[in-house]
């Protein structure tokens, strides 16, 4: 569990509920996102220390867990915590809690990339002797990512196009976008009748503006869906695997 109590108290805002007055993803992982940059910003790797020397955070991977995904809530209170880094990769946990009940978890892994030749930089390199950023240490109760199978087959498609709203600050379409897209070619009867579980996305390339993209969809069984979006070239920008529940 997180140690520390950076948090943030969230009001879900009518725009950010759907028909059945649950959190969209989008969302969720937008609130991941602006406390993640807001916490970076205050412990002093975020976008200020990071864009003069031509660094940016690139996010890679999320494991989340819900005890109960939000739905009819208003109020929320979101924690995180940087779980410091290996050679390569950052890591950061949030928890998402109505009061004091824990409706979710989630791991995250990111890397370090220089703008400009788009190579991966090693974390002690770009962000040297902060205290807040050190080595990691696994815990017990710590979240896995797991792996996500190829597709096989699919059972559902749909395209888009990378419009200028997409993108974000780094001038590559903000990581929310990757789960509406994912999302999208499920049907209007799933989606009113499920809820995530457990899900894990892996982000393996930016999508830039005006590509076109599309979004495939294998349905595994009746609770799991395995999600590849790709562009024209054939290039898997993210893959997913949710498992989801009924809504009671």
């Amino acid at each position: 569990m997180i140690k520390n109590d950076y948090k943030e108290n969230i009001t879900v805002k009518y725009s950010e509920i759907d028909h059945n007055k649950a959190m969209k993803p989008f969302a969720l992982l937008n609130f991941l996102q602006d406390i993640a940059s807001k916490n970076a910003e205050d412990y002093g790797f975020g976008y200020s220390y990071m864009n003069p020397k031509n660094y940016a955070w690139f996010l890679i991977k999320y494991r989340m867990e819900f005890e109960d995904y939000p739905f009819d809530v208003q109020d929320l209170v979101l924690k995180t915590e940087p779980r410091g880094y290996n050679r390569l990769f950052a890591f950061r946990d949030f928890e998402l809690f109505k009061g004091e009940k824990l409706l979710g978890r989630v791991h995250s892994m990111w890397s370090v990339v220089d703008i400009e030749s788009r190579s991966m930089v090693a974390v002690s390199n770009a962000i040297p002797d902060n205290p807040y950023m050190v080595a990691f240490e696994k815990r017990e109760d710590d979240l896995s990512f797991s792996k996500i199978a190829p597709l096989t087959s699919f059972n559902l498609k749909q395209e888009f196009e990378v419009r200028y709203n997409d993108i974000d600050v780094n001038g590559h379409a903000n990581n929310g976008n990757y789960i509406v897209w994912a999302f999208e070619p499920l049907s209007y009867e799933f989606k009113t009748n499920h809820k995530i579980k457990n899900i894990d996305m892996v982000f393996k390339k930016e999508a830039k503006l005006g590509e076109n993209l599309t979004s495939f969809v294998e349905i595994k069984d009746e609770n799991t869906t395995i999600h590849s979006l790709k562009n024209q070239a054939g290039e898997e920008l993210f893959q997913a695997q949710c498992l989801w529940e009924k809504c009671v």
